[in-house]
């Protein structure tokens, strides 16, 4: 079991790595830059061009059934459950076969709504605490299982 996370504008990047570093699991922190290496040796950064989606495609064409993903992109999101991995949103909603049709209508609708009223640009959700707190009691539910699942 690997995880990637989709880590330019990842806001949980400290907490995979502290429960990755507790069950010892490797982590590819895939991004365009901006992202600091980590001195841990269960950490890899990696870094695509800054060409659209080159970090989706990258942790697509790298990750494998039974791996996590972490990213709020949808697209990416869906791409990676069909091809069998589990994804894991920043605010702890995990993403799956049963969900992901319903994200993508509200993507497509929440883009067609900004981009016919300017005055919607940037009204998106802040990150809380308690998206942090659920992402870390689903995160560690997901590694469990997914860990068990393997041995």
């Amino acid at each position: 079991m690997k995880i990637y996370v989709d880590a330019d504008a990842c806001p949980v990047k400290q907490e995979v790595e502290r429960v990755a570093t507790r069950n010892k699991l490797e982590v590819f922190l895939v991004s365009n830059g901006g992202v600091r290496p980590s001195l841990n040796p269960l950490i890899q950064s990696i870094f695509v061009s800054a060409d659209a989606d080159a970090a989706d495609k990258w942790i697509v064409d790298h990750g494998d059934i039974n791996d996590l993903v972490i990213t709020s992109d949808i697209i990416l999101a869906d791409n990676c459950i069909k091809k069998g991995m589990r994804v894991l949103k920043p605010n702890g909603e995990e993403l799956n076969s049963a969900n992901i049709g319903n994200s993508l209508a509200l993507r497509d609708l929440s883009s067609d709504l900004r981009a016919s009223n300017p005055f919607l640009q940037g009204s998106g959700k802040v990150f809380s605490k308690q998206d942090r707190i659920r992402f870390l009691d689903n995160f560690e539910k997901i590694v469990r299982l997914l860990k068990k699942r393997k041995s």
